[in-house]
């Protein structure tokens, strides 16, 4: 499987451990604020369609989620919530992008520089690394929870891209105006979904020398936990040792 999907389980196995802490439903509750900006209706809104379900995916009580679609379109006050993004490279030079809600771009900025510093990477400039993805619809699922020829049967005929697998998920990546299909789609085969999102995905990925590992996995970790942060997206690598660790 390649290298951003492995990323993505890594993330999944820690998402566990957030959702007790309650930091995805803050994530979420951003999320579906900023998206309900453009309009407080899911079915006109699609990123608020998906927010929405990925909120009730990790049982989000429908106050919660009422109360930031209203934030979102004014009809409550709350804090001015913004969308920045800072990219750069980690230690061996793999590229990140960390997607931010903020309300304070001084102090995210001036944090998010001070870890890419410490961890010995650099911050680069706007579209430094952006280069290097693309916008992808994509949808992970456990691998014991279906099989490759019902997968791709689903899959294919509602519009995917690809499917890819290995012996703990499975991953399907379609364009990002196929994501409500390809959701519907495995929801009516009754095939469930750790995750699905519209995301960056790299266009190649890369591993670093063994001797920049820990530092680019504690990089990764420090901009995941942090408190602003949305999405963290890289096109580093991990091997097999790597991601046994983390498991």
């Amino acid at each position: 499987m390649s290298g951003h999907s492995k990323w993505h389980t890594i993330k999944h196995k820690k998402a566990s451990i957030d959702a007790k802490r309650g930091k995805v439903f803050t994530r979420l509750i951003k999320e579906i604020l900023i998206a309900a900006r453009s309009g407080g209706d899911p079915d006109t809104n699609a990123r608020l369609r998906t927010a929405i379900t990925a909120a009730k995916s990790v049982s989000m009580p429908a106050d919660n989620i009422k109360r930031a679609i209203m934030r979102g379109t004014g009809e409550l006050e709350g804090l001015t919530i913004e969308e920045v993004s800072y990219e750069g490279y980690g230690p061996g030079g793999a590229a990140i992008i960390i997607e931010c809600a903020t309300d304070n771009r001084v102090r995210t900025v001036s944090e998010i520089r001070h870890m890419f510093t410490k961890a010995g990477g650099n911050m680069g400039e706007p579209n430094s690394v952006a280069w290097m993805f693309e916008r992808k619809s994509h949808v992970v699922i456990e691998g014991d929870k279906t099989n490759e020829e019902q997968l791709m049967e689903v899959a294919l005929e509602a519009g995917a891209d690809d499917v890819q697998g290995d012996d703990d998920s499975w991953t399907v990546l379609s364009a990002p105006e196929a994501h409500d299909a390809i959701v519907a789609a495995l929801a009516k085969a009754k095939i469930p979904t750790l995750s699905a999102e519209v995301g960056l995905i790299p266009k190649n990925t890369m591993a670093v020398e063994p001797k920049n590992v820990a530092g680019m996995m504690r990089l990764l970790e420090q901009f995941e936990d942090y408190d602003d942060t949305q999405n963290v997206y890289t096109n580093y690598e991990p091997d097999e040792s790597t991601m046994a660790s983390m498991a």
